[in-house]
């Protein structure tokens, strides 16, 4: 579908180029054309391992490669699949899939998720590039095994079977093109889509100031070492029509299943926010990064050697990226959001059917609140920067398919960090256990150390949040937990809100009175916060008001 959309000359010589965003009028679609955290790397390392392990003359029409792991520089569950594209005599190239495999084993039932695991080989199969096709033929072997090691083989099934029908149709759509208008239509087709995606990625950079910017943040640990908190240091330098993103500053490789290695972590990071800033508008190919350098040692967390723990890999780059962006506020300040909340909150409920026996596995993730710009409020209730596959399914569906209920699900009250723009608001969700079946909560919060930062005298959103309420009233507060639920509980979570922009006194007051209104803030923040006083009735007190408003 890509190449449906490009300019060639051979298919569409009238097309237009791709441009460069127009600024502030346009927004960031991260998303729009594929999920930053799969396509920034993962696809184009299987597709070259699969040709060093093979070699071109070795893959075949009808032949499906596998591969997971470090190779990819992700967790276990994401698995690749790719095919070989051959028209005319020639291999042309690859069509390559990604699905996150719902369970490939491991220590404890969707163990990419544990915050506990100190090896890749507690966290499930791992599949070294191999053939599951070859020539059209099934290697019903390597099947079994796949099937073995799963708690739910008829959901991985089914799920394969898409996988696979997506990789052979998205082949057969490029066959297609190529017998309209040949090969070497296709082959002008990608080398046009890289000359604009390059050319675009240029112009952005060009555009910014030559210098060195840096930021910092950090994550809470890595769930073993509780405390120790993950340094995240990064040095942006932009010359002329280059840019090198320098992540020399982040802590070492930890004993918990937070690393990835250097090619799925440091570059992938690097990628997502480059694009961000440069071509966040254009379809995702490799020549779009032909102007970034990664420079990194190996041993951080994000370049980890082999068989480091990597199940909750993915949960910093959100962070990670978000600091990167952060340095270059300085170059581009109106392109450039405060912080968002900037972490992934997967908390997964499982357990068996009580009346089968089944497994049974619900897993959800946090939406949260996003920075605000210096010309518009921070949206809420989104995904992160690089967590855009997990759907928001719906309560009734949520409680219909699973032994628990969902009390609330509503937005939270003053968690936008304050700002002349305000920043978008988390989530608070309510979860009750009315039944006696055997549960278990994964849980894993997040940054409750580091909030969302504010930028130009914003301030910063609240962190996440988590407790689990016993029947007897005993709380325990949330963070990086493995734990079973008993009939009574309830689990309380809190995602976190975006940073403001600006300073808070100078947002318009009917802006602050339409928030106190919606239920977005509260009077303490309007006040507090903004310098807007309100009497019992909500009517605005214009002498307090200007009274407070004058203090900065």
């Amino acid at each position: 579908c890509y190449m449906r959309a490009a300019r060639s000359k051979a298919l569409a010589p009238n097309w237009p180029t791709f441009a460069p965003p127009q600024w502030p009028n346009f927004t960031p679609p991260l998303t729009r054309y594929s999920l930053p955290a799969f396509v920034a790397n993962a696809l184009g390392l299987a597709v070259r391992e699969a040709i060093r392990v093979y070699g071109h003359d070795n893959l075949h029409e009808g032949d499906i490669v596998i591969v997971n792991g470090d190779i990819v520089g992700r967790h276990l569950n994401d698995v690749v699949s790719l095919t070989p594209v051959r028209a005319d005599g020639r291999l042309i190239g690859f069509f390559a899939v990604l699905v996150h495999w719902i369970d490939v084993g491991g220590y404890v039932v969707g163990s990419c998720y544990s915050p506990h695991t100190t090896d890749i080989w507690q966290e499930g199969v791992q599949y070294p590039t191999v053939k599951l096709y070859e020539g059209g033929v099934r290697n019903e072997e390597l099947y079994r095994i796949i099937e073995a090691n799963t708690r739910f083989p008829k959901l991985l099934a089914g799920d394969l079977e898409a996988q696979f029908g997506g990789t052979t149709l998205g082949r057969d759509m490029v066959l297609e093109l190529a017998e309209q208008h040949g090969a070497d239509a296709i082959l002008a087709t990608m080398d046009e889509m890289q000359a604009d995606a390059d050319a675009v990625a240029r112009r952005a950079i060009e555009a910014l100031p030559n210098g060195t910017y840096t930021a910092s943040s950090f994550m809470d640990d890595d769930g073993i070492r509780i405390g120790e908190p993950i340094n995240i240091g990064v040095k942006v330098i932009v010359e002329d029509d280059r840019m090198t993103i320098d992540l020399n500053g982040l802590s070492e490789q930890v004993r918990g299943p937070i690393n990835l290695a250097k090619e799925g972590g440091a570059y992938a990071v690097g990628r997502i926010a480059f694009k961000f800033l440069a071509v966040p508008d254009a379809p995702v190919n490799e020549a779009g990064f032909n102007r970034l350098a990664i420079d990194v040692r190996d041993g951080t967390f994000l370049s980890a050697s082999r068989g480091a723990p990597m199940g909750q890999g993915g949960y910093t780059g959100s962070t990670v990226v978000d600091t990167i962006l952060a340095a270059l506020s300085e170059a581009a300040p109106d392109r450039i959001p405060a912080g968002h909340y900037g972490i992934y909150g997967i908390h997964t409920i499982s357990g068996r059917d009580p009346e089968t026996g089944d497994y049974f596995f619900s897993l959800d993730a946090m939406s949260g609140g996003w920075g605000a710009f210096s010309w518009k409020d921070g949206p809420s209730g989104f995904r992160s920067l690089t967590h855009g596959d997990v759907r928001d399914v719906p309560v009734e569906i949520q409680e219909a398919n699973y032994d628990y209920r969902i009390e609330a699900k509503q937005l939270k009250q003053d968690s936008g960090g304050p700002g002349r723009f305000r920043g978008g608001l988390g989530i608070e969700k309510v979860y009750s256990f009315p039944s006696d079946a055997e549960l278990n909560l994964n849980v894993n919060i997040e940054r409750t150390g580091c909030p969302p930062w504010g930028l130009a005298g914003g301030m910063a959103g609240k962190p996440a949040y988590g407790e689990l309420i016993k029947p007897d009233g005993t709380r325990k507060v949330l963070r990086k937990d493995d734990l079973p639920l008993a009939h009574g509980d309830i689990f309380w979570l809190i995602s976190g809100g975006g940073g403001g922009h600006g300073d808070p006194k100078d947002r318009d007051i009917k802006a602050v009175l339409s928030d106190l209104a919606d239920g977005y803030i509260s009077r303490e923040s309007a006040r507090n916060d903004y310098g807007v006083v309100v009497d019992d009735n909500g009517r605005l007190d214009e002498a307090a008001t200007a009274a407070l408003r004058t203090t900065r």
